[in-house]
């Protein structure tokens, strides 16, 4: 069984901002998959589906993007998760160009909050992620990942989320090293 985890805050007011590019790789994935997101206990939803013959679930935490750990640790007790190579945690990062996807399977949170409350909720660095991009083009973080995006990045916003889409069925299908090495990169430089 694979969990994938889209950070973003819920609600309406923040469906289009920089912070929810978690939410929308997710959204596109339920979309592809024609699947529907359920309500699991109020703190996620949640929609299953298989990808060839791998189990997965998309998970979006209803905890707001600070305490995300919270829903996810609920989700590993839950379940009863040992194994958090088959977590991963897609989410924002102001510290990568816009368009840039980065894949790893360990590390910091690099300050991004939604990630740091998961590591700490889960007591390791060692949990799969993949981070998008949103530039590093901001004088107050805070604002910046709660702005929309631009006309010219909404523009390519399909793009880099069609390309995150692919890489986390690469995770699914492929495993993380073979994914990092077709997908870590800046997909508008091509």
């Amino acid at each position: 069984m694979y969990y994938i985890i889209g950070l973003g805050n819920p609600g309406l007011k923040y469906k289009y901002t920089r912070h929810n590019i978690g939410f929308m790789v997710v959204d596109l994935l339920s979309q592809r998959y024609h699947l529907k997101f359920k309500n699991e206990r109020s703190i996620y939803k949640k929609a299953v589906f298989q990808i060839e013959n791998n189990q997965v679930e998309l998970i979006k935490p209803m905890t707001f993007m600070n305490l995300s750990g919270k829903a996810l640790l609920s989700l590993v007790e839950r379940r009863r998760i040992t194994d958090y190579s088959q977590l991963l945690i897609i989410c924002d990062d102001i510290n990568l160009p816009f368009g840039t996807i980065r894949l790893r399977n360990t590390g910091s949170s690099g300050g991004q909050k939604g990630l740091d409350s998961i590591l700490q909720q889960l007591h390791t660095p060692d949990v799969p992620r993949l981070r998008i991009g949103i530039s590093d083009q901001f004088q107050d973080a805070a604002d910046y990942v709660l702005s929309v995006f631009n006309r010219e990045e909404r523009k390519q916003l399909p793009d880099i989320l069609n390309e995150s889409a692919d890489a986390v069925e690469s995770f699914v299908l492929n495993g993380i090293q073979l994914t990092m090495s077709k997908y870590n990169r800046n997909i508008l430089e091509n």
